[in-house]
């Protein structure tokens, strides 16, 4: 098995030590740029010094960085491949009987392992990073949630005094309320109650304290109320965690996040499409393989390498526009998260196989 062999075991560390490199150059060029970008906002800030915008730098640049793990693999893959064909080793391969598929065993188990690894290790770092980044910045930066420009936020509870759907422009800053909010009453029929305003909403156990209420209702004079209280069954740990963004909850502690999010009465369709999307990425990198491969084993001396090259690059893009099209369907609602995290991949793969197919074997 070619994978067991001394030219498997060189191939491996060739592709390896290609898509670490390529990666590596687009982390230090992320950080680079993100580095650049918050000295120019610290002059707004005298909390902002060099060590503490290094240190968000250092924070923030994990969670951008993997994005860009499909077109490491896709552009370190070319260059292994491109550089292979260049000093003939592939001719040399291919004149003792070892196929296109045989050569591109090792590049299908190094993005497998390394898309298996960005998710099971990177990915939870990275969460944990981007939101220690977070915070970080607001402190720096004064920056609140409702400043960023953050969706309206909406829930639905039940509670002793019936149901209530609550309607808020944004998450605190600390995540331990909301502010701006909007209560809507309902008795236990389904009746409407009463309408509460408040400036904002701390969620403590078993109620929720409203500070400059403004309670309106159908059968009373509007009244004010320094605070109010309004009853819930929901959790403090369970209302905070669903405010967390997709990209700033690990792997591992996805799944709670969804369960949590939904008992919340929130939408977790965007959790569910990170999740699935976390676990169709290795399947995604080995469809970046194989495209890198359709465009990359053709001989120097057959000329149009530059062309092939483009076109794989091309290629690898359309691909990516298609994954990030079938997640913006899948968050929308009009896709379901599972299929349109997993269509590209499997699709990708397909297509990466059917080219390399066309091209081997004819």
């Amino acid at each position: 098995m070619l994978l067991v062999s001394t030219f498997g075991r060189y191939l491996t560390k060739r592709f390896t030590r290609a898509i670490i490199s390529v990666f590596s150059t687009f982390f230090f060029l992320i950080l680079t740029l993100d580095f650049v970008e918050l000295m120019r906002r610290a002059g707004d800030s005298p909390l902002a010094t060099t060590p503490q915008i290094i240190k968000l730098a250092l924070f923030r640049a994990p969670a951008v960085a993997e994005q860009i793990f499909p077109f490491a693999v896709l552009f370190g893959g070319m260059f292994a491949l491109l550089t292979l064909s260049r000093k003939l080793e592939l001719v040399v391969a291919r004149s003792v009987g070892v196929s296109a598929w045989q050569f591109l065993q090792p590049a299908a188990l190094v993005a497998a392992v390394i898309g298996f690894v960005s998710i099971m290790i990177y990915n939870p770092l990275a969460a944990e990073l981007k939101r220690s980044a977070t915070a970080l910045e607001a402190r720096l930066f004064a920056r609140s949630t409702q400043a960023s420009g953050a969706q309206e936020i909406w829930i639905r509870q039940r509670s002793v005094d019936g149901q209530a759907i609550i309607r808020a422009a944004a998450a605190l800053p600390d995540a331990s309320g909301l502010s701006q909010v909007a209560v809507f009453n309902f008795d236990a029929n389904g009746g409407f109650n009463e309408r509460v305003e408040a400036r904002e909403a701390i969620l403590h156990r078993g109620y929720w304290e409203l500070s400059d209420a403004r309670v309106v209702s159908a059968t009373e004079e509007p009244q004010s109320y320094t605070t109010y209280l309004l009853a819930t069954t929901l959790e403090p740990e369970q209302v905070r965690q669903s405010f967390t963004p997709p990209d700033a909850v690990g792997f591992w502690s996805m799944p709670t996040v969804i369960e949590r999010t939904q008992k919340a009465g929130l939408d977790s369709t965007r959790y569910e499409l990170r999740y699935q999307s976390l676990k169709a990425r290795p399947l995604l990198l080995v469809a970046m393989i194989l495209v890198a491969a359709s465009v990359s084993l053709r001989f120097f001396r057959f000329g149009g390498v530059t062309r092939l090259v483009i076109g794989g690059v091309a290629a690898g893009f359309v691909l990516y526009v298609a994954t990030q099209l079938s997640e913006e369907l899948g968050a929308s609602g009009i896709v379901n998260p599972m299929v349109a995290a997993w269509l590209p991949a499997v699709v990708g793969t397909m297509l990466g196989a059917l080219a390399l197919l066309h091209q081997e074997d004819g």
